[in-house]
Formats: structure tokens, sequence, C-alpha cells
């Protein structure tokens, strides 16, 4: 029953990780589906877990769940839905142009992209804090973060620097394809490439990458009325 999930992270247990980052999303992952598969199957309501959970019964009967649907034509049932994080929406955003304009012009990213991602990730809330513990304005995980040398991840100034430049590593990565490198901010950049290099078929990365990329332009197109207003 486990082999939907384990096609997705066995190759990466046997053969070790490329990216702590990556590490680190597919053993929570695996910890939290074992705890909620548990949970499941002794007729408990898992209310303190955390992710959604999907199952899907294969020509043999067999039951799989997982929390990363992954095969075409496949036809996924939620059975658990994750509870989401609320972000007060009257937080000011324009506090952090200072910050964001800094790591855009030392990691040549443009501003408008930089707070497409923050608005994404964490709705400016500096303190948001994901389901599965990434933290700050860019919600990097802590081995993220670590890696980053990001020592505060509520640290507005902090977390920005560290989540812009691993936005420009990714960038590199993916060079001229910024909906991969977006993918891989959300998925880690392993998914992304055991893909074939295309966003991987993960609901909630499609959503992440429209969301972003709808955002970025929204972000542009008020940059240019205001201008020509001026």
């Amino acid at each position: 029953m486990f082999t939907a999930y384990f096609y997705n992270v066995w190759p990466h247990l046997k053969g070790g990780f490329r990216n702590p980052v990556y590490e680190v999303r597919v053993l929570r992952r695996l910890l939290f589906f074992f705890f909620t598969a548990s949970l499941l199957f002794c007729g408990l309501n898992p209310v303190t877990a955390m992710g959604d959970i999907y199952k899907y019964t294969d020509e043999s009967g067999t039951i799989h769940l997982t929390n990363v649907p992954t095969k075409y034509g496949v036809n996924y049932i939620r059975v658990y839905s994750e509870k989401r994080e609320h972000i007060d929406s009257r937080i000011d955003p324009a506090k952090y142009d200072h910050l964001i304009t800094d790591a855009a012009q030392k990691y040549n990213i443009e501003k408008n992209l930089i707070k497409a991602v923050i608005k994404a990730e964490s709705n400016f809330n500096h303190k948001a804090v994901s389901p599965v513990g990434a933290r700050g304005l860019m919600q990097l995980m802590p081995a993220t973060a670590a890696s980053l040398n990001v020592h505060d991840s509520f640290h507005p100034q902090s977390n920005i620097e560290g989540g812009v430049r691993y936005l420009r590593y990714l960038m590199d990565l993916f060079p001229g394809n910024l909906t991969l490198a977006l993918a891989a901010y959300n998925a880690g950049e392993g998914a992304v490439m055991r893909h074939g290099n295309r966003i991987p078929p993960f609901r909630e990365t499609h959503t992440y990458v429209k969301r972003v990329v709808s955002l970025f332009n929204d972000y542009k197109n008020e940059k240019r009325i205001l201008a020509q207003a001026n």
C-alpha cells in the first residue's frame, strides 16, 4: 500500500540526497505519511496531522495512500486536508520595500518577482509559520535557512536575503525558465529534475507557480500604471 509514496522517495533514500533542502522535505513527508496512515488504519481522526492525504485503489484492489499524487490518469480521492495557516491581511507590505530593493539589486532579480514570492508564501507576515515548519516572509525551512546562513528566519532582512539568494540559485539552475525555478522553490529542485525538468504533477506546486506568476504580472502592471500617472 505504500508503493505510490516510495516510488517518489526510494531513489533518494537509496542513493543519497543532492540537496539538504529536499532531504528535509522528503524526510518530513515520509515521517508524516507513516504517522497519518497509521491513524487512518486504526480508525482515528488525525486532527493533529499536517498535510493533505490522498488514496486510490489499483487494479488488484490494493488501496494506496500518499500525500504526493504523482500518477497520471489515476483517480485520487483526498481523505484528509491539512489545516491552513490564517494570515493577517492587514499587514502593510510597503515597510519591506527597502529590504526587497536591496536584495533585488544584490542578486539581480526583479523586485516585483520577490514581492510576488513573499505575497504567495507569507502574505508579508514575517512571523508566519507553515504547517511543515517553513518560517518567515519567504517561508524558509530550517535546513534551507541553515544552508543559507540565516540564523533567524523571523528577522525580515535575514529572511529576505536568504530567500532571494536561494531563488537566484534556482534561476541559475533553470536558466530562462522562471516557472521551473518557482516550482523548485515550492517542491524542491530534485522534484523538478526527477520529472524531466518539468513542473512536478503536484496540485499545490501548479497552483503556487500560477499564483506567483499572476502576482508578478500584477505588480509589474501596477508599477507601469503608477509611472504613467506621474
